[in-house]
């Protein structure tokens, strides 16, 4: 029973579209690595083993030595003061980490290269070593005789090498919530680990001491060129000031005070000189005015002169004397009034000149007291500076001499025990490594699988009914096939033919397929050696068995058989023989074979004309079963048109070998002249294959059973 490639399921491992689409099947991943357990298995022993050749074999013993040290002192650095070039260190996680650096650092372990020469070790200096010729980078030059110890650079470069070869081999960690360091060195040598690990301990401790030296003797260098500055800026300032304030006529600020004090009496006296200035002219302008009025008591009261009163009242002022007398009297009043006036003009400018004086001095005193003023402040200040400038100094030369290391050495480290390989480690990770790569590599070949391996696969691809499974056929030539099955009839071989015969006949039990024709996707699928053991196993039931070569263009039947060429299929469909002439019995197969023969006409042309017909209309007449060998689907058109005329088409299938996208193909083109395949055969199927891919379980060629195969 078939169904349409339209609707094509997908198998259990990868969904083939025909698009090349991809689906993948996580179970059925897991399926395959269950099935390739062995080799899973294998890959790990191969893991392990390899992980215990190069733990036991190749890799160089490793000793480890540790020495710890703790820091004594946890004061906070005083940013303001010169304490900070040399005060303890901070306890926090930042400063502890500056001093691992500061371990690891190239200028310490250059140091410890140099105090322990460790640059006369091969470990330490790569140009010491014996050379490797089986490197690949230096086994070309071993074959070639070329191979050469290389020549001993200069100090510097062998220095800054096993420099840096060193702090790779240092490693130095934190014990959490303490301030504790542990310095460890891991080399070949145990006792040389435990040197290198003290003698970096008290180089670092050395070193700390050293820094606070120089650190000291940088800051008193520092702070006596700054104190021999400032006092050259002092005594420079003070000269200033003394040389301004001899220069000035400023006494003291008591002195500008009383200036401003007079500045503004005289402004006072200005302002009420004005005043009575003003007062004064305007008795003149009413006197004067008041002259000609002739009434001698009001120029009286207004000259309010007692000389004129006394005029007034004994003279008479009727008689032109009197008259004459008072008149001259009022006129000196008038005069005494004007000379006022003068007077007042004459201190008003007065006032004004000394007040402009006064202003002008002001003003000066004022700018040159700001400025004294100003040299005196930076005097003070530069003084106050050079004093505290000069006190750090005195203290921070009292220092030197004093200082000691914020660590000591807590505990020594002895030569190092075994530290690695840790071959267990290294086997187990090698086995997970090699199980790994098993897995993947099992993985990547589903992945990649793009053939059939088994019927149901075949069978969820295509939708069609797989007849049978045919194992390789275990013969040296093409020759030699006929004669393994008719010497082997109990043989997987002959049983796998028996399951397919009977698979065909039972296609359709009302009507069993009568002509059977075989076909493939591309050559070389064993289709031809499948129709003759076919034809064999047939003719053994007593059927008479017509074997035709519809391959008429490759002609193979000749490497199997021994045919006679007087007759072929060609000769019959031209009309110049008979079939009963052109058929030649085979013993070695019980049928009776018509061989095919070279054309000049279209083979595909042959079988669509009216005598192939007529010609197999005979032959079901004269025999019971025919089998026709045709071309491949996808090469030629024969098989198409052929199968036409065929009750049963039987698709084979190489192993392990034809492409999904291949029988796919070949399937739609069948259905795409509205033939119906019948089944399919898988062909050359290797049962060492389908164990080496955990297919055991799958068919009789998984296990061969001496009880049933005679192989």
């Amino acid at each position: 029973m078939s169904r349409s490639l339209d609707n094509l399921s997908p198998n259990s491992r990868i969904r083939d579209d025909s698009y090349g689409g991809m689906d993948i099947d996580i179970i059925a991943l897991f399926g395959a690595l269950w099935r390739g357990k062995w080799f899973l298995v294998l890959c790990l022993v191969v893991g392990v083993f390899a992980g215990g050749y190069y733990g036991y074999k190749i890799a160089v013993p490793q000793y480890r030595a540790t020495a710890t040290i703790s820091f004594l002192s946890t004061r906070a650095q005083n940013v303001s003061g010169v304490d900070s070039v040399v005060s303890g260190l901070r306890g926090d996680l930042v400063t502890m980490n500056t001093e691992i650096a500061v371990m690891q650092s190239r200028q310490l372990v250059g140091k410890l290269v140099d105090a322990l020469d460790l640059s006369q070790y091969p470990e330490f200096n790569p140009w010491l070593r014996e050379l490797n010729p089986y490197t690949v980078r230096n086994f070309p030059k071993y074959l070639m005789g070329k191979l050469e110890k290389p020549q001993m650079p200069a100090d510097e470069i062998v220095r800054r090498t096993a420099t840096a070869i060193a702090i790779g081999k240092i490693s130095v960690v934190n014990s959490r919530g303490t301030l504790v360091l542990r310095i460890s060195a891991t080399t070949e040598n145990g006792p040389l680990s435990a040197a290198i690990a003290n003698k970096l301990a008290e180089l670092y401790i050395l070193d700390q001491i050293e820094t606070k030296f120089a650190a000291t003797e940088q800051a008193t260098a520092w702070l006596s060129g700054r104190v021999a500055e400032l006092k050259t800026e002092l005594e420079e300032i003070e000269a200033n000031v003394k040389d301004f304030d001899a220069q000035t006529d400023l006494v003291s600020p008591e002195a500008l005070a009383a200036l401003r004090f007079q500045f503004k009496d005289n402004r006072d006296r200005l302002d009420e000189t004005r005043v009575e200035r003003e007062r004064l002219a305007a008795r003149v302008t009413e006197l004067e005015t008041a002259q000609s009025s002739g009434d001698f008591e009001r120029l009286a009261e207004l000259a309010n002169d007692r000389t004129l009163d006394r005029v007034l009242s004994t003279v008479d002022l009727e008689s032109a004397t009197g008259q004459e007398a008072f008149f001259a009297r009022y006129r000196q009043v008038i005069i005494r009034s004007k000379l006022g006036v003068n007077r007042a003009d004459e201190q008003i400018v007065a006032l004004e000149r000394s007040l402009e004086d006064l202003e002008a001095a002001i003003d000066k005193q004022s700018v040159d007291l700001v400025a004294l003023q100003q040299l005196k402040r930076e005097a003070e200040a530069t003084k106050t500076i050079y004093e505290f400038f000069f006190g750090r100094l005195k203290e921070t030369s009292a220092r030197e001499g004093l200082h000691q290391a914020d660590s000591r050495i807590l505990s020594e480290a002895v030569p190092g025990g075994y530290f690695a390989p840790r071959k267990n480690r290294i086997m187990f990770i090698t086995g997970i490594i090699g199980l790994l790569l098993g897995a993947g590599l099992l993985i990547l070949r589903e992945l990649l699988q793009n053939s059939f391996r088994t019927s149901e696969e075949l069978e969820e691809a295509t939708g069609y009914t797989v007849m049978g499974s045919i194992p390789r056929v275990p013969a040296k030539s093409r020759r030699d096939v006929l004669s393994y099955v008719l010497n082997k009839p109990n043989s997987a071989l002959a049983e796998s033919v028996r399951n397919l015969r009977t698979s065909i006949m039972l296609s359709n039990v009302d009507d069993p397929p009568q002509i059977v024709m075989l076909t493939s996707s591309v050559p070389g699928e064993g289709k031809t050696t499948q129709s003759l053991i076919l034809a064999q196993n047939m003719s053994a039931l007593g059927k008479r068995v017509l074997l035709i070569e519809g391959d008429v263009r490759r002609r193979k039947f000749a490497d199997y058989l021994d045919t006679n060429k007087s007759g072929s299929i060609v000769s019959v469909l031209a009309g110049g023989t008979e079939l009963a002439e052109a058929v030649q019995p085979i013993a070695e197969i019980g049928a009776d074979v018509l061989a095919g023969e070279k054309s000049k006409v279209n083979a595909a042309d042959l079988f669509a004309s009216k005598s192939f017909e007529n010609l197999l209309a005979d032959a079901r007449s004269r025999y019971d079963s025919i089998i026709i060998d045709t071309p491949p689907v996808l090469i030629v058109p024969d098989a198409r048109v052929i199968g036409q005329f065929a009750d049963a088409i039987l698709y084979s299938v190489h192993w392990d070998k034809t492409p999904r996208s291949q029988v796919v193909q070949g399937l739609r083109m069948f259905e795409s002249v509205g033939l119906k395949v019948t089944g399919l055969s898988l062909t050359q199927v290797d049962p060492k294959g389908l164990k080496r891919y955990g297919y055991g379980r799958y068919g009789a060629y998984g296990y061969y059973k001496s009880g049933y195969y005679d192989n």
